[in-house]
């Protein structure tokens, strides 16, 4: 017997209990510079709200984050209004991030939603299926809904509201669930309750920087982290690289 053995083995229950408790696990993105910027990785069983303005780099941070936990034997379940099925698989393609393996395999699962069937009438009807969707397919770890806007901007406030309190319940139970909406769609009081509800949140803005615009992703706020979390991270979208980090004092050059 070894030693650490005859240790382990003349603890009492009392001492075992006081043991370094486990670390809460996290989604990797794949990019340990947007990991280190979020404190370690995504806690899971998050409910995350991304914002932010056109062309900001919303669906580009989705499909790394996609891409991350893909990579990390972790099934995704995505609901597009930005993309049709195709478009996605080539503009992750361009990227550097093919997924057509795991679409094939059925580790991503992709439902398209067509703009032009989302009318005031039925808004809180697709709300009502992505949930169902959502609670059925429960084996898959990550939901990425890109974007709300076209939803949230015909459904009323409370429905969306009640939306985002049934995602908490998701992931009260272990799922991680990440919403894209643009900063316009809602209103400030409202935006302030939605972001209130869940456990992450971050922003994307476009800033001009001498005669050259860049992407700033702020971590505003993001429960669970393993480390302190950094507040800004500003990139570029490369071709065949995706998320290129740049230094803030490239940036500011």
């Amino acid at each position: 017997m070894t030693t650490q053995t005859a240790v382990k083995d003349n603890m009492n229950p009392e001492e075992e209990n006081l043991e370094e408790p486990s670390v809460k696990k996290v989604l990797s993105t794949g990019h340990p510079e947007i990991d280190k910027k979020l404190g370690g990785g995504i806690p899971l069983g998050s409910l995350i709200l991304i914002e932010g303005e056109s062309d900001a780099g919303k669906s580009v941070l989705c499909q790394q984050i996609m891409w991350g936990s893909l990579t990390h034997d972790s099934k995704v379940l995505v609901f597009t209004a930005e993309n049709s099925v195709r478009s996605l698989i080539t503009q992750m393609d361009s990227l550097g991030m093919s997924v057509m393996d795991q679409i094939l395999m059925g580790w991503l699962k992709i439902y398209s939603m067509k703009l032009s069937k989302i009318r005031v009438s039925a808004a809180c009807d697709t709300l009502q299926v992505m949930l169902e969707r959502m609670e059925y397919q429960s084996d898959y770890n990550l939901i990425i809904v890109d974007s709300l806007t076209p939803i949230v901007a015909q459904a009323g406030g409370e429905e969306a509201l009640g939306y985002f309190e049934r995602c908490k319940a998701l992931c009260d139970k272990g799922r991680t669930i990440i919403n894209v909406t643009h900063t316009y769609a809602f209103d400030h009081d409202f935006l302030i309750r939605i972001r209130s509800v869940c456990d992450a949140h971050f922003k994307l803005v476009i800033e001009k920087v001498g005669d050259k615009l860049v992407k700033t992703l702020e971590v505003a706020k993001i429960r669970g982290a393993q480390q302190n979390t950094g507040n800004i991270l500003t990139f570029d979208v490369e071709p065949g690289v995706g998320m290129k980090i740049m230094p803030i004092s490239k940036a500011k050059a």
